[in-house]
C-alpha cells in the first residue's frame, strides 16, 4: 500500500464522503436503502473492489451495492474513524491489516460478527489472521478478506540481457539470503548501468521485517520496534540496498515508479501477492516478460484486509450476506482464480482449481503454489495500534537516505525520533 502522511487528505475525504451522503451522490451502483438488501460500502483504492462487488452481484441480482472507494487504505481508515466520532458510516468498510487494531480496541463501534454468524466461520481462516480482529473478550469485529504470501517479480527479458538466470528455481538460487539478493543486484547494475530494484523502502526493509516472529510488538503488546532484532535487520539491509546503489529511487505506488516499470528501468519488485495485479495495471504491455521467484528467506507475509460492519450500520444483514457469501472458502478461491488475491482459508490451498493456476502474464508461473508456499511455516507477529505509524516512519527514513537527503549512519536514530514523535512515546 502507498505509505505517506494523509491526516490532512483524510479530513477532506471524510467531508467529501458527509456531502456525497447528504446528497445520494458518493458513487457506485446505486444509493443504499433500508430494504434490507441494498447496503453501502466502503473500500480503498487500488485492489480491483468492484470486480468483488460484481462477483457478489451476479450471485445476487436483486442486491444493490453502493462501493465508494475512499481513497488509500489509510486515507479510508482515518475516514471511518471520523465516521464513528458521529459521521455517516456506511454498512460495510475495508480495513488494512495494519490499521485494524486501533478499530479492535473499539469493539462498541463495529457490530460483533458472532451474532451474525461469525463462529460458524471462524474456523476456516488461518489463525494467526483471524486473530487480529478478535477483542480480548471474543468479539469478532472483522473477516479476513485475503492474506499477502511474498515473492519477488522479475524480468526475465532484462535478467537475461544482463547474462543472469531467467529460470524461476534457478533465479531464487540466486538469493537464498536478502545479502545475496543485494549482491545479486550490484552484479546487474554492473552489467546494465541500470537499477535492480525500485527502491529501497518498500522493495527491501518492508519484505524483510515481516519475515520474522516479531515485528513492531511482542506477543504481549509492548512495543519493542527499537529494539527488535528483525526490525534493526530489515532497516540495515534496506539501508545497505541504497549505498549499494541497486535502486531506481522510485517509491511504490507513485506516477515515477509507474512510468519505470513501464520502461524497465528497474529489474525486479518486492511482490506479496496482491501486487501481481498493480504490475499489470500499470505496465500492460510487458505481459510475457516477467516472472516470479521465492522470495530470500523462503517465508512471509505483508499485508491482508478485513471487512467490517460498524455498529451504527443502517443495512447489517445485508452488508453480512456478502461477507458470508465473498468470503467463504469457496468465494475466496473465485475471487483468487479471478482477481489473484490470496485465501486466508487453507482448507483451499491443496485444491486443484487453485495449486494448477499459471499466470500468462508471468510466464505461466504457478502463482498458487509459489505464494502458499510462503506461509508455510510461517511464525506471525503481533500487529499493534500504531504499526502503521512506526513502519511509516522507518520507511521514510531509509527514503531520505535514498533521495540523498539523510546521513546512511544516523537514519536509524533519525527514525527512532521521528517515531516516538508520532506515537508519543
Amino acid at each position: 500500500m502507498k505509505f505517506r502522511n494523509v491526516s490532512t487528505v483524510a479530513v477532506a475525504v471524510a467531508a467529501a464522503l458527509t456531502m456525497a451522503a447528504c446528497s445520494g451522490t458518493s458513487g457506485g451502483t446505486s444509493s443504499a436503502g433500508s430494504d434490507g438488501k441494498s447496503f453501502e460500502f466502503w473500500s480503498f483504492t487500488g485492489i480491483n473492489q468492484k470486480q468483488s462487488v460484481t462477483q457478489y452481484q451476479q450471485k445476487k441480482p436483486d442486491v444493490q451495492v453502493k462501493l465508494t472507494e475512499v481513497g488509500n487504505a489509510q486515507e479510508t481508515a482515518q475516514a471511518l474513524t471520523t465516521a464513528l466520532a458521529g459521521g455517516k458510516v456506511p454498512d460495510l468498510v475495508l480495513i488494512q491489516g495494519d490499521d485494524l487494531p486501533k478499530f479492535v480496541q473499539q469493539p462498541q463501534n463495529f457490530v460483533d460478527l458472532r451474532t451474525l454468524g461469525a463462529d460458524k466461520m471462524k474456523g476456516d481462516y488461518l489463525d494467526w489472521v483471524i486473530s487480529q480482529a478478535v477483542t480480548k473478550d471474543g468479539t469478532i469485529i472483522g473477516i479476513p478478506t485475503d492474506v499477502g504470501g511474498m515473492a519477488i517479480a522479475y524480468r526475465t527479458d532484462l535478467f537475461k540481457a544482463a547474462g543472469l538466470p531467467t529460470d524461476r528455481e534457478e533465479v531464487a538460487k540466486l538469493w537464498p539470503t536478502w545479502d545475496a539478493f543485494i549482491e545479486t543486484g550490484k552484479k546487474y547494475t554492473a552489467a546494465t548501468d541500470k537499477a535492480f530494484i525500485d527502491n529501497a523502502a518498500t522493495g527491501v526493509f518492508s519484505q524483510v521485517v515481516n519475515q520474522g516472529s516479531e515485528k513492531y510488538y511482542d506477543p504481549a503488546g509492548n512495543a519493542v520496534y527499537d529494539r527488535s532484532p528483525q526490525v534493526k535487520l530489515a532497516f540495515d539491509l534496506g539501508i545497505k540496498a541504497v549505498t549499494a546503489g541497486i535502486t531506481a529511487k522510485q517509491s511504490s505506488f507513485t506516477d515515477g515508479w509507474s512510468a519505470a516499470m513501464k520502461k524497465g528501468d528497474y529489474a525486479a519488485v518486492a511482490a506479496p501477492s496482491w501486487m501481481l495485479g498493480s504490475i499489470r495495471d500499470n505496465a500492460p504491455d510487458t505481459k510475457g516478460k516477467w516472472d516470479i521467484a521465492t522470495i530470500p528467506g523462503g517465508a512471509g507475509n505483508w499485508g491482508g484486509s478485513y471487512l467490517a460492519i460498524p455498529a451504527r450500520a443502517k443495512n447489517p444483514k445485508a452488508a453480512w450476506d456478502y461477507i458470508a457469501t465473498n468470503l467463504s472458502p469457496q468465494g475466496l478461491l473465485e475471487h483468487f482464480l479471478d482477481a489473484g488475491s490470496l485465501p486466508p482459508t487453507p482448507s483451499v490451498y491443496k485444491d486443484p482449481k487453485l495449486t494448477s493456476v499459471k499466470d500468462p502474464f508471468f510466464s505461466d508461473a504457478p502463482i498458487g503454489t509459489i505464494y502458499t508456499d510462503s506461509l508455510l511455516g510461517l511464525k506471525p507477529f503481533l500487529i499493534g495500534p500504531d504499526s502503521v505509524a512506526i513502519g511509516t516512519e522507518f520507511l521514510n527514513a531509509i527514503t531520505n537516505v535514498e533521495q540523498g537527503k539523510g546521513d546512511p549512519a544516523k537514519a536509524w536514530d533519525a527514525a527512532l525520533a521521528n517515531i516516538k514523535t508520532a506515537i508519543g512515546g
